[in-house]
C-alpha cells in the first residue's frame, strides 16, 4: 500500500497523545537546534532523535523520508551551487565563474541536511496531528498577533490547508504524470530539452486542478456554515504531564547540540 506522507495517519503513539500545541513547540524548538548545528556531533544527536521519534510515532520509515527522495535532485543542485559558487580564498580551482572548495562542499552539506532534517520533523508533525486540531494550535500560537489587528483565524486557517494541500497537489501532479507518459512525454529521458518538454504540459494541469481543488474546498467551508467574520473563542492549551515531559526533552536535546558548538 503506497501510502503519501505528510498527511495525518489515524493512530495512539506517544507523538499521537501528546497536544498540538505541544507538538508546534516542540517544531520550533527543535527547528532552532536545526539552524543551529553545524558539526558531526551535533548532526548525530538530531540524527539519533529524529530516528527515535519516528520509532515512536509509529510511522513507517519508507513513509516519512518520502519527501526526501523526491527533492533528491533539489537537494543535489543545492550542494552543487554551494560547492561552485560559496566565495572563499581556498578554492580548489578557478574556472570561469566557478570556484569550488572544501568550504562550499562544507556549507552545502550544512544546508542540505538542516533541510532534510527539517522535512522529516515537519512530517512527523503533520503525519501524528489531526488538521482541525493543527489549525486550533495555531491559532493558539498566533493569539498574540490579534492583539494587533491581524485576524489570526484565517492565517491559521490558510497555513493548515496550504499544508494539507502539498500531499494532495502531490497525488494529483503523479496521476497527471502517468497520464502524460502514456502519452509520449519522456520525464525519463536523459536528455535536458526532452526533460524540459515534458515538464512544461504538467504545469498548467496542475495549476487547474490547484484551482478546483481550492474552489471544491471554498464551497464545502461555505455549506458547512464557515464564516470568515465569525468570532472564535480561542481556548488556552490544556498541558498534561506528558506534554511537559516532551518539552523537556526537546529542550534538553537543544541545550546538548549547544554544548556541541566549536
Amino acid at each position: 500500500m503506497n501510502v503519501p506522507s505528510g498527511i495525518y495517519h489515524p493512530g495512539n503513539s506517544l507523538i499521537h497523545r501528546l497536544d498540538a500545541f505541544t507538538k508546534m513547540l516542540c517544531l520550533i524548538i527543535l527547528l532552532a537546534g536545526i539552524i543551529l548545528s553545524n558539526t558531526v556531533a551535533q548532526y548525530a544527536v538530531l540524527f539519533v532523535l529524529l530516528f527515535v521519534l519516528i520509532l515512536i510515532s509509529g510511522q513507517s520509515f519508507r513513509v516519512v523520508l518520502g519527501a526526501i527522495r523526491k527533492m533528491l535532485w533539489f537537494f543535489i543542485i543545492i550542494l552543487l551551487m554551494n560547492i561552485c559558487f560559496y566565495s572563499t580564498d581556498n578554492f580548489w580551482f578557478k574556472w570561469w565563474i566557478f570556484t569550488p572548495s572544501s568550504e562550499g562542499l562544507m556549507q552545502g552539506l550544512n544546508v542540505v541536511l538542516r533541510v532534510i532534517f527539517l522535512l522529516i520533523l515537519s512530517n512527523i508533525i503533520t503525519m501524528t496531528t489531526p488538521p482541525i486540531d493543527m489549525t486550533k494550535a495555531l491559532e493558539q500560537m498566533l493569539y498574540p498577533l490579534k492583539l494587533i489587528g491581524i485576524p489570526i483565524s484565517q492565517v491559521a486557517m490558510i497555513i493548515s490547508v496550504a499544508v494539507q494541500f502539498i500531499s494532495t497537489l502531490s497525488k494529483e501532479t503523479q496521476s497527471i504524470k502517468l497520464a502524460q507518459t502514456s502519452r509520449g512525454a519522456k520525464f525519463d529521458s536523459r536528455k535536458i530539452n526532452e526533460k524540459a518538454g515534458a515538464v512544461i504540459p504538467l504545469v498548467v494541469p496542475v495549476f487547474i486542478a490547484s484551482f478546483k481543488h481550492a474552489d471544491e474546498l471554498s464551497l464545502a467551508m461555505e455549506a458547512r456554515g464557515y464564516r470568515i467574520n465569525k468570532k472564535r473563542k480561542i481556548k488556552a492549551p490544556k498541558l498534561r504531564a506528558i506534554d511537559f515531559a516532551a518539552l523537556a526533552v526537546c529542550i534538553l536535546s537543544c541545550l546538548i547540540n549547544l554544548t556541541l558548538l566549536k
